[in-house]
């Protein structure tokens, strides 16, 4: 629902602020006011075309901002228009795009008229109107076509088409068959492999740094005598005697320690050929990390995963007749679904024709025709048509000429429907029509506003009194400059108004006392 607009610098409007309310709202003024810049105000919020010609003489830009009430929430869009340069649009004070704007504006505001924001225009929203007015269950055929979709898919991950699935299958091949030639088992073969190099690449200088050790280590050599020669001094004399035993467990840890030293020298032998292995296998393994993984453990998970990618490919001709058999029957299920779908539209569509034609003979259209028509293979391509006299063709909504014919067969259209956006805007309406049928345009319009918030542009008093709240828009010209301004009306206020609507003569006595009628009439219209 809009709640409240403020606009500024736009056309004869220097600043308005407008609350709304629920229900219908009726704009009105003399011809010439500026009523319509209210609903061109409203257009562009809703994301419509920004020319700069619309700001005031004098101004730089205009503005025009509105508060919208969603659910709980209250979204805020702001549209600013400068004499020079591209149009800036903001929702919630964030920049966004007119299309983010026509987007969202899609969902909260219906404009009808001359206005080219019209969402009830489109072949979806006509295509939802017939369902909605139809019960159309459209659950078993949107099952069909996810269905249908799924194995689909399913088709495309076991393969894609043959060439593609050949070629597949010739490189996951290769790729397993060298995977498994290099039987990588160990993710950390590699640091095992780069610690036996090191030991291989360098084994003569091991063994005769060993040998020196053990030189100097073992039971001749000079470490071992010393040892035994300062064992020898201390030992059977107490005050060393704790020291004493440290020694000789020095010693004997010496003996173990040149045992050790002696058993791995000895398995230190110079092997180029199995460096040369070594060195080898280091190489497959880096060539195989650049190719499938950044880790052996990465290239030991693409081994399994292409392993049995390979073996679902080429397990595809059996798994794809199944499919293939249930894509024939899932197809089946789609057309027959889609079939009633449209015998379903089809059956529907004369009925909304009919009750939208009721209502336009209420709306000063008694010869206007309205036609559904309903092709494609679920019934998709729904238009609804509109011949406004007798012998003329009959058109597509969207090319209905007249404002005000087409505001009125949207209006009959939004009686017949309950599920629209919150707000519905009429300009027009009310073109060339009067007396009792004006009376009918109001009754409708404060119908329609029992579940939707309306606001109606009219030059009728007949259909402003209907309206739970008026504003009324006036101008004053200094003869340098016209301004505009509007103002919602109190009781009183709105006599006077509608005095003016009904003979040009707002102080008329005789145009009030029937003002006042026309007020009581429409509220006891609307609570009967």
């Amino acid at each position: 629902m809009l709640l409240e607009m403020r606009v500024a610098d736009l056309g004869v409007i220097e600043e308005v602020s407008i609350l709304f309310g629920p229900g219908l709202t009726a704009v009105t003024g003399e011809t010439g006011a500026g009523k319509t810049l209210i609903v061109g105000a409203i257009e562009l919020l809703l994301g419509g075309r920004a020319d700069p010609s619309i700001v005031r003489p004098g101004s730089d830009e205009a503005v025009v901002e509105g508060r919208f009430l969603t659910g709980d929430d209250e979204v805020l869009v702001r549209r600013v228009v400068p004499r020079d340069g591209r149009s800036r649009a903001y929702l919630d004070g964030q920049l966004a795009t007119a299309a983010a704007l026509a987007d969202l504006g899609s969902s909260l505001v219906d404009l009808h008229g001359q206005h080219a924001h019209q969402n009830l225009l489109a072949g979806p929203a006509q295509r939802a109107a017939l369902d909605r007015f139809g019960g159309v269950d459209l659950a078993p055929l949107h099952d069909a076509v996810e269905s249908l979709a799924a194995i689909d898919i399913e088709l495309e991950s076991v393969g894609g088409d043959e060439r593609a699935r050949a070629r597949e299958i010739d490189l996951l091949r290769y790729q397993v068959a060298e995977l498994d030639d290099a039987a990588i088992e160990d993710p950390d073969e590699d640091d095992r492999l780069a610690a036996e190099a090191a030991i291989l690449a360098d084994a003569g200088a091991h063994r005769e740094a060993a040998g020196a050790a053990l030189v100097l280590l073992d039971g001749d050599g000079p470490v071992s005598e010393a040892l035994a020669s300062a064992l020898g001094h201390l030992v059977e004399r107490p005050p060393f005697s704790d020291l004493a035993d440290r020694l000789a467990g020095m010693g004997a840890d010496l003996a173990d320690l040149s045992a050790s030293l002696r058993v791995l020298a000895e398995t230190v032998e110079e092997d180029p050929a199995r460096l040369d292995e070594v060195g080898e296998r280091r190489r497959l393994l880096a060539e195989f990390r650049r190719k499938y993984g950044n880790s052996l453990v990465e290239v030991m998970d693409y081994h399994r995963d292409a392993a049995e990618r390979l073996a679902g490919l080429l397990d595809h001709d059996a798994r794809a007749a199944v499919l293939d058999a249930e894509r024939v029957a899932a197809e089946a299920a789609r057309v027959e679904a889609a079939g009633v779908v449209r015998d379903a539209r089809r059956r529907a569509a004369p009925d909304l024709a009919a009750r939208i034609e009721s209502y336009l003979r209420e709306l000063a259209m008694p010869t206007a025709s309205i036609g559904v028509s309903v092709d494609g293979e679920a019934g998709d391509d729904v238009v609804i048509l509109l011949a406004a006299n007798s012998g003329a063709a009959l058109l597509p909504l969207s090319k209905v000429a007249s404002g005000g014919e087409l505001a009125r067969a949207m209006l009959a259209v939004r009686r017949v429907l309950t599920a629209s956006p919150p707000t519905q805007v009429f300009d027009e309406v009310d073109a060339g029509i009067g007396g009792e049928v004006a009376h009918a345009v109001g009754a409708s319009l404060a119908e329609l506003a029992t579940h939707s918030q309306v606001l109606v542009v009219t030059h009728l008093a007949q259909v402003a009194a209907y309206a739970h709240s008026q504003v009324t828009v006036t101008k004053r010209d200094d003869g340098e400059m016209t301004v505009a301004t509007a103002t919602v009306l109190g009781d009183d206020e709105r006599v006077v108004e509608l005095s003016r609507m009904l003979s040009g003569s707002p102080e008329s006595g005789t145009a009030q006392d029937h003002a006042v009628e026309l007020l009581a009439a429409a509220s006891a219209s609307r609570e009967a």
